[in-house]
C-alpha cells in the first residue's frame, strides 16, 4: 500500500513518495515514508520506505544510531561518519537485519511476512551522488546509468512513463514532472496509494535542498498534472488510426500475411458435431 520512486540523474536526485498505509472501506491511514538525514556542507541522504510500517519505522529510528564494527582501531561505522554512500547503505542494511533479529521470530510465529524495502540515496562530500535499493534481507543494489530509477511498492502502474522518458541527462524539473505523472497514474489505478505526497529534488554538490514540498489534493500544480495528463492521453489515443481489417489503402494495415504465424484454429464438419 505504497508507491515510492527515486531517480538518479547527472544533475541530481528526485524522490517522491505517497503516504497511504492501508485503504479499507472505513479505515484509511496516513504516514510519511520519506526521511531526510542531513549535515550541512557534508552529507545529504534520503530514505523512502515501503512494506510493513512497523518494520520501516523501526529501521528509520535505528539507522540514526546503528553502528558497524570495522574490526580495526577506527570508530564504528555509522551513517554520520561513513565516507561513501556505499558504506552508509551498509549501515542501513545492518539496521534492517537488526530489526529482523529482534522482531523476525515474532513475525514468523504470527504468520506475518517480514516485508520491507527502501530506496536510499544522496551524496557525501568527496564522492558522487549514489542511490541504492535495499531489500528486506538487508542486501542492496545500486542505480546505474542503464537503470537510473528505482521504485518500491505498487510500481507497475507508474513504470511505463518512467521507462519512456527518463535518461541520465533528463533535467531535474522534467524528472520531477515525470515522477508526478507516474504517481498520478498509480493513484488513478490503485486505491491503496494516496495523497498527500512528499517530493524532494536535490541538486548535485549542494548537500542541502530547498525543493521539498508536501502535495495534497489542493496543490494547484498536481491538480493541473492530473487533469492535463488524462486529457492529453485521450487526445493522443483518439489521434491514432482505428484498425483497418480489410487492408485496402490503409497506411498501417492490421491484417497482413506473416508466413509461419497463423492462429490455432479447429474447424468442425457437420459429421463431427456433438449432439
Amino acid at each position: 500500500m505504497t508507491y515510492c520512486v527515486g531517480i538518479r540523474l547527472d544533475a541530481g536526485l528526485v524522490f517522491l513518495s505517497d503516504s497511504r498505509t492501508n485503504a479499507g472501506l472505513d479505515a484509511i491511514s496516513t504516514f510519511r515514508k520519506m526521511m531526510i538525514y542531513e549535515r550541512p556542507d557534508d552529507r545529504f541522504m534520503v530514505m523512502l520506505s515501503a512494506g510493513n510500517l512497523s518494520i520501516s519505522q523501526s529501521v528509520r529510528e535505528i539507522l540514526q544510531v546503528e553502528k558497524i564494527d570495522r574490526g580495526t582501531a577506527e570508530p564504528p561505522l555509522t551513517i554520520w561518519n561513513a565516507t561513501s554512500m556505499f558504506d552508509a547503505a551498509r549501515v542501513l542494511g545492518s539496521a534492517v537485519r537488526r530489526v529482523y533479529e529482534t522482531d523476525g521470530p515474532s513475525f514468523k510465529a504470527a504468520g506475518v511476512e517480514f516485508n520491507a524495502s527502501m530506496i536510499f540515496g544522496g551524496q557525501i562530500k568527496g564522492e558522487a551522488m549514489r542511490m541504492f535499493l535495499v531489500y528486506s534481507a538487508g542486501n542492496f543494489i545500486e542505480a546505474t546509468r542503464e537503470t537510473c530509477f528505482f521504485q518500491i511498492g505498487e510500481s507497475k502502474y507508474g513504470k511505463p512513463i518512467l521507462d519512456r522518458v527518463l535518461t541520465p541527462a533528463t533535467p531535474l524539473d522534467e524528472a520531477a514532472k515525470c515522477a508526478l505523472v507516474s504517481m498520478d497514474s498509480t493513484l488513478k489505478s490503485n486505491l491503496s496509494v494516496g495523497l498527500p505526497l512528499d517530493l524532494l529534488v536535490y541538486e548535485e554538490g549542494r548537500f542541502c535542498s530547498d525543493r521539498i514540498v508536501c502535495i495534497d489534493e489542493k496543490n494547484p500544480y498536481f491538480r493541473m498534472i492530473h487533469s492535463t495528463w488524462g486529457e492529453r492521453l485521450r487526445e493522443v489515443f483518439e489521434g491514432i488510426d482505428d484498425p483497418r481489417w480489410d487492408g485496402g489503402d490503409a497506411t498501417h494495415p492490421l491484417m497482413t500475411h506473416s508466413p509461419g504465424v497463423e492462429p490455432m484454429r479447429k474447424i468442425t464438419t457437420p459429421s463431427e458435431r456433438i449432439v
